[in-house]
């Protein structure tokens, strides 16, 4: 499959005493974390501990109080805006507990829109997304809308559309939280896959299976701050 690969150990994600607060609450109480390119990283931790505040950060969708966040060696800080949703159209993918997909626009359509959205001419982008479609075994669902597909099938649609751009980093927020157990077995399975082929990924989940069968290192956050990080044997 053929995903943004870079390898020698690039740091993709580092994180350097970020704190974030929400008026009088503190989300995040001085997080330092480092992602080379080809880590897979789970972060658990009980509901309220920072895990979706870390996410959004990562992704530069919300700004740290204090602290720096890098992604690709870029300050996401010192960006505005409309360089923020750049950035992130080009490097970053995300899938969701929920899918996002649009509605009234069919699978394929779906996917293609992220890099029409970078300027990749309309063709083109399908070829991309066809070409994914048929890597996750859903080239046959192509034309058919979010409501007539099963929550697995979205969750492949998701993913095609999140690496649509061949982004360096791949954040998950519970993307199988959504889903019964086996459509989540192949979520994991397709996680763990481009892991293998070094799709770098950082994965929210308060799910111990879905962090140990898909990451090498797990980060555990409570009350704001890393409590615990240690690496993980892969179970088959």
């Amino acid at each position: 499959m053929d995903t943004h690969h870079d390898p020698g150990g690039r740091v993709v994600v580092r994180l350097d005493d970020v704190h974030k607060e929400y008026g009088a609450a503190r989300a995040l109480g001085g997080v330092s974390l480092r992602i080379d390119a080809g880590d897979a990283v789970a972060v658990m931790g009980p509901s309220g501990c920072g895990k979706s505040t870390l996410l959004n950060l990562v992704a530069g969708l919300d700004r740290p109080t204090r602290g720096t966040v890098q992604v690709g060696g870029q300050d996401l800080g010192a960006m505005n805006e409309t360089e923020l949703a750049l950035f992130r159209r080009r490097h970053v993918g995300m899938v969701f507990q929920f899918f996002n997909l649009i509605d009234d626009l069919p699978a394929l359509d779906n996917a293609a829109l992220t890099a029409q959205l970078t300027g990749t001419p309309a063709r083109q982008a399908r070829d991309r997304a066809m070409e994914l479609f048929e890597e996750l075994g859903i080239a046959e669902r192509a034309d058919v809308y979010p409501a007539a597909l099963s929550g697995g099938e979205r969750q492949r649609v998701a993913v095609a559309r999140a690496l649509m751009n061949r982004p360096a980093l791949l954040l998950a927020d519970e993307p199988t939280g959504a889903l019964d157990s086996r459509s989540g077995e192949q979520v994991m399975d397709l996680l763990i896959d481009l892991n293998q082929i070094g799709q770098t990924l950082l994965i929210v989940t308060h799910d111990p299976d879905l962090a140990e069968r898909c990451a090498g290192r797990l980060v555990e956050l409570a009350d704001g701050r890393v409590v615990a990080e240690h690496g993980l044997e892969r179970t088959p």
